[in-house]
């Protein structure tokens, strides 16, 4: 049986590069969406945060001299084109799938509206969160932190390239010593880039636990919900 009852996903824009350096890998995002659909056939309800960071980057271009806010909205819009990719290909493996913003945008998506939102997962479609928020000054991790919270996920599985939160980047620094488990304030006091610190606190301050864990094993997510302890666990100390 699947340890979670309702999940949220967030995925990083650059996940659906694969070896690409821009854009996005039609073969990874059906590679991710299979995998998505093996965890919904299961009985799970799934929620997906998509990030843009494969078209645009806001804070990037806000450090190129762009204004902060106009350029996070650029980062939004950006976002919603990567959930449009994902559903495009969910939808053909025969799952009912809801894109919502935070953006409205009704000519190709449904605006963001939680009641809603609960209704679909309810009545068992996956839903893409696009947008963000809808402010800017805000990262897409702290959307999928806020969306978890508001559906009332079980957990936020942040998937990455790497297999867990590391002392240091494991790339740089081949001794880098990868955590099991850490509690929200050891992220925060340790500087560890999980993820942005308004994202953290925000799961901290509603007991929503975080797993980050490596979406480029196969498998990895399955494994998950049937309970298998991959990546590093973020919760309470």
């Amino acid at each position: 049986m699947p340890e979670c009852r309702r999940i949220l996903l967030k995925l990083s824009g650059e996940a659906l590069m694969g070896s690409q350096s821009f854009g996005i890998d039609p073969a990874v995002v059906k590679r991710v969406s299979a995998e998505i659909k093996e965890v919904v056939d299961l009985g799970v309800q799934v929620a997906l945060v998509i990030g843009g960071g494969n078209i645009f980057r806001g804070v990037s271009l806000s450090a190129g001299g762009m204004d902060r806010a106009n350029a996070d909205q650029m980062g939004m819009l950006a976002t919603v084109i990567n959930a449009l990719a994902m559903q495009d290909v969910i939808a053909q493996l025969g799952l009912d799938v809801r894109v919502m913003s935070a953006l409205p945008i009704h000519q190709i998506c449904e605006d963001y509206v939680r009641r809603n939102a609960l209704r679909h997962l309810e009545n068992g479609r996956l839903i893409i969160f696009a947008a963000g928020t809808g402010n800017p000054f805000f990262t897409t991790d702290t959307a999928a932190c806020l969306r978890g919270i508001e559906i009332g996920a079980d957990i936020v599985l942040k998937a990455t390239k790497v297999d867990g939160v590391y002392s240091a980047d494991p790339v740089k620094v081949p001794d880098a010593v990868r955590f099991d488990s850490l509690s929200y304030d050891q992220v925060i006091e340790q500087n560890l880039g999980v993820m942005d610190t308004a994202a953290i606190v925000l799961c901290r301050d509603n007991k929503m636990p975080i797993r980050v864990f490596n979406m480029n094993n196969p498998g990895a997510l399955l494994d998950i919900i049937n309970g298998v302890q991959h990546g590093t666990l973020v919760r309470e100390a």
